[in-house]
Protein backbone atom coordinates (compact mmCIF):
# COMPACT_ATOMS: atom_id res chain seq x y z
CA UNK A 1 0.00 0.00 0.00
CA UNK A 2 1.15 3.46 -1.03
CA UNK A 3 4.45 2.53 -2.44
CA UNK A 4 5.28 4.38 -5.77
CA UNK A 5 7.22 2.43 -9.04
CA UNK A 6 7.96 5.51 -11.10
CA UNK A 7 10.06 5.87 -14.14
CA UNK A 8 11.15 9.41 -14.51
CA UNK A 9 14.34 11.20 -16.24
CA UNK A 10 15.73 14.30 -15.19
CA UNK A 11 15.72 16.82 -18.24
CA UNK A 12 19.95 16.42 -18.90
CA UNK A 13 19.31 12.53 -19.27
CA UNK A 14 16.96 13.29 -21.86
CA UNK A 15 19.43 14.05 -24.89
CA UNK A 16 21.73 10.90 -24.92
CA UNK A 17 18.82 9.02 -24.50
CA UNK A 18 17.09 10.77 -27.64
CA UNK A 19 20.88 9.68 -29.15
CA UNK A 20 20.68 6.43 -28.53
CA UNK A 21 16.69 6.26 -29.99
CA UNK A 22 18.44 8.07 -32.90
CA UNK A 23 21.52 5.75 -33.73
CA UNK A 24 18.76 2.79 -33.26
CA UNK A 25 16.46 3.76 -36.06
CA UNK A 26 19.04 4.57 -38.48
CA UNK A 27 20.30 0.69 -37.58
CA UNK A 28 16.35 -0.03 -38.52
CA UNK A 29 16.20 1.88 -41.52
CA UNK A 30 13.38 4.40 -39.68
CA UNK A 31 13.26 7.82 -40.27
CA UNK A 32 11.35 8.58 -37.28
CA UNK A 33 9.44 7.03 -34.20
CA UNK A 34 6.27 6.98 -32.28
CA UNK A 35 6.33 6.91 -28.71
CA UNK A 36 3.28 7.39 -26.47
CA UNK A 37 2.51 6.67 -23.51
CA UNK A 38 0.52 3.59 -23.47
CA UNK A 39 0.92 -0.04 -23.02
CA UNK A 40 -1.28 -3.02 -24.91
CA UNK A 41 -4.05 -2.71 -23.09
CA UNK A 42 -4.42 1.06 -23.81
CA UNK A 43 -5.36 2.34 -20.23
CA UNK A 44 -4.99 5.77 -19.35
CA UNK A 45 -2.49 4.42 -16.72
CA UNK A 46 0.64 2.50 -17.24
CA UNK A 47 3.33 -0.02 -15.64
CA UNK A 48 6.68 1.23 -14.65
CA UNK A 49 7.64 -1.22 -17.74
CA UNK A 50 5.81 0.79 -19.91
CA UNK A 51 6.54 4.14 -18.90
CA UNK A 52 8.60 4.90 -22.29
CA UNK A 53 7.68 8.29 -22.85
CA UNK A 54 8.48 9.39 -18.99
CA UNK A 55 12.10 7.65 -19.42
CA UNK A 56 12.93 9.26 -22.46
CA UNK A 57 11.92 12.69 -22.15
CA UNK A 58 11.22 13.21 -18.63
CA UNK A 59 6.96 14.41 -19.29
CA UNK A 60 5.37 12.20 -16.84
CA UNK A 61 1.75 13.72 -17.66
CA UNK A 62 -0.91 11.08 -18.19
CA UNK A 63 -1.28 11.98 -21.70
CA UNK A 64 0.49 12.72 -24.54
CA UNK A 65 3.34 11.05 -26.74
CA UNK A 66 6.83 11.69 -28.92
CA UNK A 67 7.40 11.76 -32.33
CA UNK A 68 11.03 11.30 -32.60
CA UNK A 69 12.74 12.25 -36.08
CA UNK A 70 16.37 12.24 -36.90
CA UNK A 71 16.24 16.32 -36.38
CA UNK A 72 13.58 17.51 -34.12
CA UNK A 73 11.83 15.39 -31.53
CA UNK A 74 8.27 16.52 -30.88
CA UNK A 75 6.28 15.93 -27.46
CA UNK A 76 2.46 16.62 -27.64
CA UNK A 77 0.82 17.72 -25.22
CA UNK A 78 -2.95 18.99 -24.58
CA UNK A 79 -3.93 21.92 -22.52
CA UNK A 80 -3.39 20.01 -19.73
CA UNK A 81 0.10 20.18 -19.74
CA UNK A 82 1.69 23.40 -21.11
CA UNK A 83 3.17 24.31 -18.32
CA UNK A 84 4.41 21.29 -16.77
CA UNK A 85 6.01 20.19 -19.64
CA UNK A 86 8.13 23.06 -20.32
CA UNK A 87 9.82 21.96 -16.60
CA UNK A 88 10.46 18.46 -17.49
CA UNK A 89 11.99 17.94 -21.06
CA UNK A 90 15.37 19.09 -22.25
CA UNK A 91 15.47 21.61 -24.73
CA UNK A 92 16.36 19.28 -27.30
CA UNK A 93 12.78 18.14 -27.59
CA UNK A 94 9.90 20.01 -28.77
CA UNK A 95 6.64 20.92 -26.98
CA UNK A 96 3.70 20.68 -29.66
CA UNK A 97 0.21 21.60 -28.93
CA UNK A 98 -2.44 18.94 -29.68
CA UNK A 99 -4.70 18.05 -30.85
CA UNK A 100 -4.72 21.96 -32.67
CA UNK A 101 -1.75 20.21 -34.29
CA UNK A 102 -2.06 17.29 -35.77
CA UNK A 103 0.48 13.94 -36.12
CA UNK A 104 -0.24 13.92 -39.13
CA UNK A 105 0.19 17.26 -40.31
CA UNK A 106 3.20 17.55 -38.42
CA UNK A 107 4.98 14.82 -39.96
CA UNK A 108 3.96 15.84 -43.40
CA UNK A 109 5.55 19.09 -42.76
CA UNK A 110 8.73 17.67 -40.68
CA UNK A 111 9.34 15.18 -43.90
CA UNK A 112 8.52 16.98 -46.90
CA UNK A 113 10.45 14.77 -49.01
CA UNK A 114 8.80 11.57 -47.06
CA UNK A 115 9.68 8.99 -44.94
CA UNK A 116 9.02 5.68 -42.96
CA UNK A 117 7.77 6.50 -39.29
CA UNK A 118 8.04 3.51 -37.24
CA UNK A 119 5.21 2.59 -34.13
CA UNK A 120 5.21 -0.37 -31.81
CA UNK A 121 1.70 -1.98 -32.84
CA UNK A 122 0.75 -3.36 -29.86
CA UNK A 123 0.96 0.37 -28.64
CA UNK A 124 -1.42 2.08 -31.08
CA UNK A 125 -4.83 1.30 -31.30
CA UNK A 126 -6.57 0.20 -34.74
CA UNK A 127 -7.96 3.41 -34.41
CA UNK A 128 -5.30 6.16 -34.09
CA UNK A 129 -3.26 4.41 -36.65
CA UNK A 130 -6.01 4.33 -38.91
CA UNK A 131 -6.66 8.05 -38.77
CA UNK A 132 -3.04 8.69 -39.07
CA UNK A 133 -2.83 6.19 -42.45
CA UNK A 134 -5.67 8.48 -43.98
CA UNK A 135 -3.37 11.57 -43.17
CA UNK A 136 -0.71 10.50 -44.57
CA UNK A 137 -1.90 9.24 -47.21
CA UNK A 138 -0.04 10.59 -50.30
CA UNK A 139 2.39 12.52 -48.57
CA UNK A 140 5.03 10.44 -49.49
CA UNK A 141 5.46 9.45 -45.50
CA UNK A 142 4.75 5.74 -44.70
CA UNK A 143 3.98 4.11 -41.55
CA UNK A 144 5.56 0.63 -40.40
CA UNK A 145 5.05 -1.46 -38.01
CA UNK A 146 8.37 -3.11 -35.97
CA UNK A 147 9.75 -4.07 -32.89
CA UNK A 148 10.53 -0.68 -30.24
CA UNK A 149 14.02 0.66 -30.35
CA UNK A 150 13.24 2.07 -26.91
CA UNK A 151 12.98 -1.50 -25.36
CA UNK A 152 16.82 -2.35 -27.17
CA UNK A 153 17.88 0.51 -25.30
CA UNK A 154 16.56 1.04 -22.26
CA UNK A 155 18.72 -1.42 -20.52
CA UNK A 156 16.95 -1.19 -16.96
CA UNK A 157 13.68 -1.49 -17.72
CA UNK A 158 11.09 -2.69 -15.55
CA UNK A 159 9.81 -5.86 -15.60
CA UNK A 160 6.28 -6.34 -16.73
CA UNK A 161 4.07 -6.56 -13.45
CA UNK A 162 2.73 -10.07 -11.98
CA UNK A 163 0.95 -8.42 -8.67
CA UNK A 164 -1.97 -10.92 -7.34
CA UNK A 165 -5.44 -10.85 -8.08
CA UNK A 166 -8.03 -10.71 -5.54
CA UNK A 167 -11.91 -11.23 -5.42
CA UNK A 168 -14.12 -8.03 -5.18
CA UNK A 169 -16.98 -9.42 -2.71
CA UNK A 170 -20.74 -9.23 -3.94
CA UNK A 171 -21.37 -6.90 -1.24
CA UNK A 172 -19.87 -4.37 -3.50
CA UNK A 173 -19.62 -5.32 -6.83
CA UNK A 174 -23.82 -5.64 -6.60
CA UNK A 175 -23.88 -8.34 -9.33
CA UNK A 176 -22.23 -12.11 -9.60
CA UNK A 177 -19.81 -12.27 -12.47
CA UNK A 178 -21.68 -14.82 -13.87
CA UNK A 179 -24.52 -12.75 -14.14
CA UNK A 180 -22.57 -10.71 -16.12
CA UNK A 181 -20.80 -12.25 -18.07
CA UNK A 182 -24.60 -13.77 -19.22
CA UNK A 183 -25.92 -10.32 -19.81
CA UNK A 184 -23.01 -9.55 -22.30
CA UNK A 185 -23.24 -12.99 -23.83
CA UNK A 186 -27.31 -12.00 -24.67
CA UNK A 187 -25.58 -8.74 -26.35
CA UNK A 188 -23.19 -10.18 -28.53
CA UNK A 189 -25.88 -12.73 -29.57
CA UNK A 190 -28.29 -10.06 -30.09
CA UNK A 191 -25.27 -8.01 -32.35
CA UNK A 192 -25.10 -10.84 -34.45
CA UNK A 193 -21.36 -11.75 -32.59
CA UNK A 194 -19.45 -14.66 -31.12
CA UNK A 195 -17.21 -13.33 -29.08
CA UNK A 196 -15.71 -10.02 -27.56
CA UNK A 197 -11.81 -9.11 -27.25
CA UNK A 198 -11.96 -7.35 -23.76
CA UNK A 199 -8.24 -5.40 -23.92
CA UNK A 200 -9.14 -2.86 -21.40
CA UNK A 201 -7.78 -4.19 -17.85
CA UNK A 202 -11.15 -2.48 -15.38
CA UNK A 203 -13.46 -3.81 -18.20
CA UNK A 204 -11.89 -7.37 -17.35
CA UNK A 205 -11.74 -6.78 -13.80
CA UNK A 206 -15.21 -5.23 -13.50
CA UNK A 207 -16.84 -8.33 -15.41
CA UNK A 208 -14.99 -10.67 -13.00
CA UNK A 209 -15.50 -9.15 -10.18
CA UNK A 210 -11.80 -8.94 -9.47
CA UNK A 211 -9.45 -6.44 -8.90
CA UNK A 212 -5.37 -6.44 -8.69
CA UNK A 213 -2.29 -4.09 -8.23
CA UNK A 214 -1.01 -4.42 -11.78
CA UNK A 215 -0.92 -0.39 -11.97
CA UNK A 216 -0.47 2.28 -8.95
CA UNK A 217 -3.12 3.72 -7.31
CA UNK A 218 -5.75 1.55 -10.10
CA UNK A 219 -6.73 -1.64 -8.73
CA UNK A 220 -6.26 -3.33 -11.74
CA UNK A 221 -5.42 -6.91 -13.11
CA UNK A 222 -3.54 -6.69 -16.29
CA UNK A 223 -4.78 -9.54 -19.10
CA UNK A 224 -6.62 -9.63 -22.26
CA UNK A 225 -10.36 -11.76 -22.27
CA UNK A 226 -12.16 -13.01 -24.88
CA UNK A 227 -16.01 -13.04 -23.91
CA UNK A 228 -18.39 -15.78 -25.90
CA UNK A 229 -21.85 -15.84 -26.49
CA UNK A 230 -22.42 -18.41 -24.30
CA UNK A 231 -20.81 -16.83 -21.37
CA UNK A 232 -17.88 -18.78 -21.04
CA UNK A 233 -14.67 -16.34 -21.00
CA UNK A 234 -11.22 -17.21 -22.05
CA UNK A 235 -8.48 -15.27 -19.61
CA UNK A 236 -5.16 -14.37 -20.80
CA UNK A 237 -3.42 -13.81 -17.43
CA UNK A 238 -0.46 -14.79 -16.17
CA UNK A 239 -0.94 -17.83 -13.79
CA UNK A 240 0.42 -16.40 -10.69
CA UNK A 241 -2.07 -13.34 -10.69
CA UNK A 242 -4.83 -16.14 -10.25
CA UNK A 243 -3.84 -18.36 -7.43
CA UNK A 244 -6.22 -16.13 -4.75
CA UNK A 245 -9.21 -15.82 -7.22
CA UNK A 246 -9.22 -19.29 -9.47
CA UNK A 247 -12.26 -20.66 -7.05
CA UNK A 248 -14.25 -17.31 -7.82
CA UNK A 249 -13.76 -17.56 -11.52
CA UNK A 250 -15.01 -21.19 -11.59
CA UNK A 251 -15.41 -23.34 -14.41
CA UNK A 252 -16.51 -21.03 -17.36
CA UNK A 253 -13.45 -18.88 -17.12
CA UNK A 254 -10.42 -20.98 -19.00
CA UNK A 255 -6.61 -19.26 -18.00
CA UNK A 256 -4.31 -19.23 -20.47
CA UNK A 257 -0.62 -18.03 -20.70
CA UNK A 258 -0.50 -14.00 -22.41
CA UNK A 259 1.67 -15.90 -24.74
CA UNK A 260 -1.28 -18.26 -25.79
CA UNK A 261 -3.52 -14.63 -27.01
CA UNK A 262 -2.21 -14.64 -30.45
CA UNK A 263 -2.45 -17.88 -32.04
CA UNK A 264 -5.80 -18.05 -29.57
CA UNK A 265 -7.23 -15.54 -31.92
CA UNK A 266 -5.58 -16.34 -35.29
CA UNK A 267 -8.00 -19.65 -34.50
CA UNK A 268 -11.06 -18.22 -33.13
CA UNK A 269 -13.77 -18.43 -35.91
CA UNK A 270 -16.92 -16.42 -36.17
CA UNK A 271 -17.32 -12.10 -36.23
CA UNK A 272 -15.42 -10.75 -33.13
CA UNK A 273 -16.22 -7.73 -31.18
CA UNK A 274 -13.55 -5.35 -31.08
CA UNK A 275 -12.85 -1.33 -30.01
CA UNK A 276 -11.25 0.25 -32.58
CA UNK A 277 -10.24 2.85 -30.03
CA UNK A 278 -8.70 0.69 -27.77
CA UNK A 279 -7.52 -2.82 -29.31
CA UNK A 280 -3.98 -3.01 -30.62
CA UNK A 281 -3.48 -2.81 -34.07
CA UNK A 282 -1.63 -6.02 -34.36
CA UNK A 283 -4.53 -7.76 -32.80
CA UNK A 284 -6.91 -5.84 -35.27
CA UNK A 285 -5.18 -6.83 -38.28
CA UNK A 286 -4.76 -10.49 -36.73
CA UNK A 287 -8.76 -10.81 -37.11
CA UNK A 288 -8.97 -9.04 -40.06
CA UNK A 289 -12.57 -9.54 -41.99
CA UNK A 290 -13.75 -11.56 -38.08
CA UNK A 291 -13.63 -7.97 -36.19
CA UNK A 292 -16.66 -6.39 -36.15
CA UNK A 293 -15.65 -2.72 -34.50
CA UNK A 294 -18.29 -1.93 -31.91
CA UNK A 295 -17.61 -0.44 -28.31
CA UNK A 296 -16.24 -1.81 -25.48
CA UNK A 297 -19.20 -4.31 -24.11
CA UNK A 298 -18.18 -3.86 -20.55
CA UNK A 299 -17.80 0.28 -20.76
CA UNK A 300 -21.46 1.43 -20.32
CA UNK A 301 -22.64 -1.19 -17.72
CA UNK A 302 -19.63 -0.29 -15.30
CA UNK A 303 -20.48 3.33 -16.05
CA UNK A 304 -24.59 2.90 -14.98
CA UNK A 305 -23.47 1.54 -11.37
CA UNK A 306 -25.93 -0.46 -9.65
CA UNK A 307 -27.52 0.71 -5.89
CA UNK A 308 -24.34 -1.39 -4.22
CA UNK A 309 -22.68 0.53 -5.95
CA UNK A 310 -23.70 3.92 -5.82
CA UNK A 311 -24.22 3.49 -2.06
CA UNK A 312 -20.89 2.00 -1.35
CA UNK A 313 -19.08 5.31 -3.15
CA UNK A 314 -21.66 7.38 -0.98
CA UNK A 315 -20.79 5.73 2.11
CA UNK A 316 -16.76 5.77 1.27
CA UNK A 317 -16.72 9.79 0.61
CA UNK A 318 -18.27 10.29 3.94
CA UNK A 319 -14.90 8.00 5.58
CA UNK A 320 -13.11 10.28 2.81
CA UNK A 321 -14.65 13.44 4.04
CA UNK A 322 -13.74 13.04 7.55
CA UNK A 323 -10.21 12.44 6.74
CA UNK A 324 -9.83 15.54 4.27
CA UNK A 325 -12.18 18.01 7.35
CA UNK A 326 -9.18 16.17 9.76
CA UNK A 327 -6.43 17.80 7.28
CA UNK A 328 -8.46 20.75 6.86
CA UNK A 329 -8.57 21.82 10.37
CA UNK A 330 -4.75 20.82 11.28
CA UNK A 331 -3.15 22.78 8.11
CA UNK A 332 -5.79 25.70 9.31
CA UNK A 333 -3.65 25.88 12.36
CA UNK A 334 -0.46 26.21 10.63
CA UNK A 335 1.31 29.31 10.26
CA UNK A 336 2.32 30.68 6.82
CA UNK A 337 5.69 29.43 5.71
CA UNK A 338 5.56 26.68 8.51
CA UNK A 339 4.59 24.10 6.04
CA UNK A 340 6.29 22.45 2.61
CA UNK A 341 3.79 21.10 -0.33
CA UNK A 342 4.91 17.41 0.49
CA UNK A 343 4.09 17.82 4.53
CA UNK A 344 0.60 18.78 3.34
CA UNK A 345 0.55 15.66 1.20
CA UNK A 346 1.82 13.21 3.89
CA UNK A 347 -0.30 14.41 5.92
CA UNK A 348 -3.52 14.07 4.38
CA UNK A 349 -2.17 10.60 3.32
CA UNK A 350 -2.14 9.75 6.85
CA UNK A 351 -5.87 10.40 7.82
CA UNK A 352 -6.87 8.56 5.29
CA UNK A 353 -4.76 5.57 6.45
CA UNK A 354 -6.84 5.64 9.53
CA UNK A 355 -9.42 4.01 7.23
CA UNK A 356 -8.99 0.08 6.91
CA UNK A 357 -11.02 -0.26 4.15
CA UNK A 358 -8.32 2.33 2.14
CA UNK A 359 -6.37 0.24 0.05
CA UNK A 360 -4.44 2.93 -1.78
CA UNK A 361 -4.87 6.70 -2.88
CA UNK A 362 -6.41 7.27 -5.82
CA UNK A 363 -3.74 9.29 -7.58
CA UNK A 364 -0.85 11.08 -6.94
CA UNK A 365 -1.82 13.97 -4.77
CA UNK A 366 -1.50 17.26 -6.22
CA UNK A 367 -0.81 19.66 -3.54
CA UNK A 368 0.65 23.26 -5.60
CA UNK A 369 0.91 26.64 -3.66
CA UNK A 370 1.42 29.45 -5.70
CA UNK A 371 2.53 29.11 -9.09
CA UNK A 372 2.79 25.80 -8.78
CA UNK A 373 -1.05 25.54 -8.56
CA UNK A 374 -1.51 26.96 -11.77
CA UNK A 375 0.04 23.34 -12.86
CA UNK A 376 -3.09 21.42 -13.42
CA UNK A 377 -1.50 18.09 -12.86
CA UNK A 378 1.19 18.97 -10.71
CA UNK A 379 3.37 16.42 -8.95
CA UNK A 380 5.77 17.74 -5.57
CA UNK A 381 9.18 16.98 -6.40
CA UNK A 382 11.98 17.60 -3.89
CA UNK A 383 13.50 20.23 -6.21
CA UNK A 384 9.92 22.02 -6.85
CA UNK A 385 9.02 21.31 -2.73
CA UNK A 386 7.48 25.24 -2.25
CA UNK A 387 6.59 26.81 1.41
CA UNK A 388 2.96 28.05 1.60
CA UNK A 389 3.54 31.38 2.20
CA UNK A 390 1.17 34.29 3.46
CA UNK A 391 -1.51 34.98 0.25
CA UNK A 392 -1.14 32.11 -1.65
CA UNK A 393 -3.45 29.46 -2.67
CA UNK A 394 -3.07 25.75 -2.41
CA UNK A 395 -4.67 23.72 -4.61
CA UNK A 396 -5.01 20.22 -3.11
CA UNK A 397 -6.52 17.15 -5.65
CA UNK A 398 -6.16 13.72 -3.96
CA UNK A 399 -8.37 10.77 -3.41
CA UNK A 400 -8.75 7.60 -1.96
CA UNK A 401 -9.50 3.68 -3.24
CA UNK A 402 -12.11 2.41 -0.31
CA UNK A 403 -13.49 -1.60 -0.99
CA UNK A 404 -16.32 0.25 -1.16
CA UNK A 405 -15.56 3.62 -3.71
CA UNK A 406 -13.29 5.66 -5.47
CA UNK A 407 -12.97 9.33 -4.29
CA UNK A 408 -11.47 12.36 -6.31
CA UNK A 409 -12.10 15.55 -4.46
CA UNK A 410 -10.48 18.66 -4.80
CA UNK A 411 -10.51 22.22 -2.49
CA UNK A 412 -8.60 25.20 -2.84
CA UNK A 413 -7.45 26.49 0.12
CA UNK A 414 -6.55 30.33 1.38
CA UNK A 415 -2.94 30.96 2.80
CA UNK A 416 -3.66 33.94 5.03
CA UNK A 417 -5.45 36.61 3.46
CA UNK A 418 -5.83 35.87 -0.40
CA UNK A 419 -5.35 38.69 -3.73
CA UNK A 420 -8.74 39.84 -4.49
CA UNK A 421 -7.97 38.76 -7.98
CA UNK A 422 -7.91 35.25 -6.94
CA UNK A 423 -10.95 35.00 -4.71
CA UNK A 424 -12.82 36.99 -7.61
CA UNK A 425 -12.01 34.13 -10.06
CA UNK A 426 -12.54 31.51 -7.30
CA UNK A 427 -16.17 32.76 -6.47
CA UNK A 428 -16.35 32.10 -10.42
CA UNK A 429 -15.39 28.73 -10.07
CA UNK A 430 -17.54 28.15 -7.34
CA UNK A 431 -20.76 29.64 -8.78
CA UNK A 432 -19.88 27.30 -12.01
CA UNK A 433 -19.77 24.47 -9.73
CA UNK A 434 -23.03 25.23 -8.13
CA UNK A 435 -24.25 25.87 -10.92
CA UNK A 436 -23.61 22.19 -12.20
CA UNK A 437 -24.75 20.90 -9.62
CA UNK A 438 -28.32 22.67 -9.17
CA UNK A 439 -28.63 21.03 -13.31
CA UNK A 440 -31.61 19.35 -14.16
CA UNK A 441 -31.51 18.38 -18.19
CA UNK A 442 -33.42 16.41 -20.28
CA UNK A 443 -32.59 12.73 -20.38
CA UNK A 444 -30.64 12.05 -23.85
CA UNK A 445 -28.33 15.00 -23.26
CA UNK A 446 -24.36 13.91 -23.70
CA UNK A 447 -21.53 15.89 -21.73
CA UNK A 448 -20.89 18.38 -24.35
CA UNK A 449 -24.54 19.07 -24.18
CA UNK A 450 -24.02 20.49 -20.71
CA UNK A 451 -20.34 20.82 -19.91
CA UNK A 452 -20.30 24.83 -20.71
CA UNK A 453 -23.06 25.71 -17.54
CA UNK A 454 -20.18 25.00 -15.79
CA UNK A 455 -18.03 27.39 -17.30
CA UNK A 456 -20.31 30.57 -18.03
CA UNK A 457 -19.27 32.48 -14.60
CA UNK A 458 -15.89 32.30 -15.81
CA UNK A 459 -16.97 32.87 -19.60
CA UNK A 460 -18.55 36.40 -18.50
CA UNK A 461 -15.67 37.38 -16.87
CA UNK A 462 -13.56 36.74 -20.42
CA UNK A 463 -11.91 33.27 -18.14
CA UNK A 464 -11.63 29.90 -18.85
CA UNK A 465 -9.74 26.79 -18.49
CA UNK A 466 -8.23 24.47 -20.27
CA UNK A 467 -9.42 20.49 -19.24
CA UNK A 468 -13.60 19.07 -19.28
CA UNK A 469 -15.15 20.35 -16.70
CA UNK A 470 -15.91 16.51 -15.13
CA UNK A 471 -14.80 12.73 -15.84
CA UNK A 472 -16.23 9.38 -15.10
CA UNK A 473 -15.39 7.60 -11.77
CA UNK A 474 -15.37 3.59 -11.34
CA UNK A 475 -16.42 1.71 -8.30
CA UNK A 476 -13.38 0.83 -6.41
CA UNK A 477 -11.39 0.89 -10.47
CA UNK A 478 -9.57 3.71 -12.17
CA UNK A 479 -10.66 7.20 -11.19
CA UNK A 480 -11.00 8.45 -14.54
CA UNK A 481 -13.22 6.26 -16.03
CA UNK A 482 -15.27 6.40 -19.35
CA UNK A 483 -16.78 6.43 -21.60
CA UNK A 484 -18.77 9.67 -19.86
CA UNK A 485 -17.12 12.89 -19.38
CA UNK A 486 -18.51 16.62 -19.20
CA UNK A 487 -16.29 17.47 -21.54
CA UNK A 488 -16.91 19.48 -25.35
CA UNK A 489 -16.09 16.23 -26.78
CA UNK A 490 -18.11 14.34 -25.17
CA UNK A 491 -21.59 12.47 -27.28
CA UNK A 492 -21.80 9.54 -24.88
CA UNK A 493 -25.71 10.22 -23.57
CA UNK A 494 -25.57 10.74 -19.45
CA UNK A 495 -27.67 7.86 -17.75
CA UNK A 496 -28.53 7.00 -14.06
CA UNK A 497 -25.89 5.25 -12.02
CA UNK A 498 -22.95 7.05 -13.82
CA UNK A 499 -20.50 8.55 -11.65
CA UNK A 500 -18.96 12.33 -12.45
CA UNK A 501 -16.45 14.32 -11.17
CA UNK A 502 -17.88 18.39 -11.65
CA UNK A 503 -14.20 20.51 -11.11
CA UNK A 504 -14.37 23.85 -12.47
CA UNK A 505 -11.38 26.01 -12.18
CA UNK A 506 -8.98 28.72 -13.22
CA UNK A 507 -5.24 28.87 -13.64
CA UNK A 508 -3.23 31.83 -13.94
CA UNK A 509 0.84 31.22 -15.27
CA UNK A 510 2.83 31.93 -12.79
CA UNK A 511 0.48 33.34 -9.97
CA UNK A 512 -1.87 30.79 -8.78
CA UNK A 513 -4.70 27.96 -9.68
CA UNK A 514 -7.97 27.71 -8.44
CA UNK A 515 -10.11 24.30 -9.03
CA UNK A 516 -13.08 22.96 -6.79
CA UNK A 517 -13.90 19.34 -7.38
CA UNK A 518 -16.95 17.26 -6.26
CA UNK A 519 -18.34 13.60 -7.56
CA UNK A 520 -21.36 13.30 -8.35
CA UNK A 521 -23.78 10.47 -9.90
CA UNK A 522 -26.79 11.04 -12.13
CA UNK A 523 -30.36 10.24 -11.13
CA UNK A 524 -33.73 10.46 -12.19
CA UNK A 525 -34.87 13.40 -11.49
CA UNK A 526 -38.23 13.84 -9.45
CA UNK A 527 -40.88 15.54 -10.36
CA UNK A 528 -41.51 19.28 -9.74
CA UNK A 529 -44.54 20.49 -7.70
CA UNK A 530 -47.29 21.06 -10.08
CA UNK A 531 -44.87 20.58 -12.87
CA UNK A 532 -46.32 18.02 -15.61
CA UNK A 533 -44.49 15.24 -17.17
CA UNK A 534 -43.29 16.48 -20.80
CA UNK A 535 -39.99 15.29 -20.20
CA UNK A 536 -38.31 12.48 -18.55
CA UNK A 537 -35.67 14.53 -16.36
CA UNK A 538 -32.38 13.92 -14.77
CA UNK A 539 -30.05 15.70 -11.93
CA UNK A 540 -27.14 15.13 -9.87
CA UNK A 541 -26.81 13.19 -6.70
CA UNK A 542 -23.69 14.96 -4.95
CA UNK A 543 -21.70 12.27 -3.18
CA UNK A 544 -18.22 14.36 -2.08
CA UNK A 545 -18.68 16.67 1.42
CA UNK A 546 -16.37 18.89 2.95
CA UNK A 547 -16.08 22.36 3.44
CA UNK A 548 -15.43 25.18 1.07
CA UNK A 549 -12.93 27.66 1.87
CA UNK A 550 -15.62 30.90 2.36
CA UNK A 551 -12.45 33.20 2.98
CA UNK A 552 -12.09 32.96 -0.81
CA UNK A 553 -15.75 33.86 -2.00
CA UNK A 554 -16.64 37.33 -2.62
CA UNK A 555 -20.09 36.62 -1.30
CA UNK A 556 -21.41 39.95 -2.84
CA UNK A 557 -20.82 38.43 -5.97
CA UNK A 558 -23.18 35.38 -5.06
CA UNK A 559 -26.83 35.51 -6.06
CA UNK A 560 -29.63 34.60 -3.33
CA UNK A 561 -30.11 31.37 -5.39
CA UNK A 562 -26.21 30.49 -4.91
CA UNK A 563 -25.76 31.25 -1.44
CA UNK A 564 -28.92 29.30 -0.10
CA UNK A 565 -26.87 26.39 -2.06
CA UNK A 566 -23.87 26.99 -0.36
CA UNK A 567 -25.26 27.43 3.00
CA UNK A 568 -27.34 24.16 2.79
CA UNK A 569 -24.34 22.12 1.02
CA UNK A 570 -22.04 23.34 3.98
CA UNK A 571 -25.15 22.19 6.86
CA UNK A 572 -25.28 18.75 5.07
CA UNK A 573 -21.15 18.86 5.70
CA UNK A 574 -21.55 19.32 8.71
CA UNK A 575 -24.54 17.04 9.67
CA UNK A 576 -22.94 14.13 7.86
CA UNK A 577 -19.07 14.56 9.02
CA UNK A 578 -18.85 16.10 12.14
CA UNK A 579 -20.09 12.95 13.97
CA UNK A 580 -16.50 11.06 12.22
CA UNK A 581 -14.32 13.76 13.90
CA UNK A 582 -12.04 14.16 16.33
CA UNK A 583 -13.03 17.22 18.68
CA UNK A 584 -10.73 19.82 17.41
CA UNK A 585 -11.73 19.06 14.04
CA UNK A 586 -15.12 19.15 14.33
CA UNK A 587 -15.29 22.33 16.10
CA UNK A 588 -13.17 23.69 13.24
CA UNK A 589 -15.83 22.42 10.72
CA UNK A 590 -18.73 23.89 13.13
CA UNK A 591 -17.10 27.76 11.81
CA UNK A 592 -16.34 26.19 7.89
CA UNK A 593 -19.87 25.40 7.41
CA UNK A 594 -21.18 28.77 9.24
CA UNK A 595 -23.77 30.10 7.07
CA UNK A 596 -22.65 33.02 4.63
Amino acid sequence: MFQTFEVTARPEQGPPRLAALRDAMKAGGLDGFLVPRADAHQGEYVAAHDERLAWLTGFTGSAGFCAVLHDIAGVFIDGRYRTQVKAQVAEEFTPVPWPDVSLGDWLTEQLPQGGVVGFDPWLHSAGQIETLEKTLKGTGVDLRACDNPVDQIWQDQPAPPVQPAKVHPLEFAGESHADKRQRMARELCDDGQNAALITLPDSLCWLLNIRGADIPRNPIAQGFAVLHDTGAVDLFMAAGKLHEVADHLGAEVTQHDPQALVPFLDGLKGSVRVDKGTVPVVLSRLLGDRAAYAGDPCALPKARKNSAEIEGAAAAHLRDGAAIVEMLAWLDAQPAGALRETQVVGKLEGFRRNDNALQDISFETIAGTGPNGAIMHYRVTEETDSLLEEGQLIVLDSGGQYLDGTTDITRTIAIGLPPREAAEAFTRVLQGMIAMSRLRWPEGLAGRDIEAIGRMPLWLAGQDFDHGLGHGVGAYLSVHEGPQRLSRISHVPLEAGMILSNEPGYYREGAFGIRLENLIVVQEAPALPGGDAHRKMLHWRTLTFAPIDRRLIVTGMLTAVERDWLNAYHAEVAEKIAPRLSPGAKTWLDAATAPI
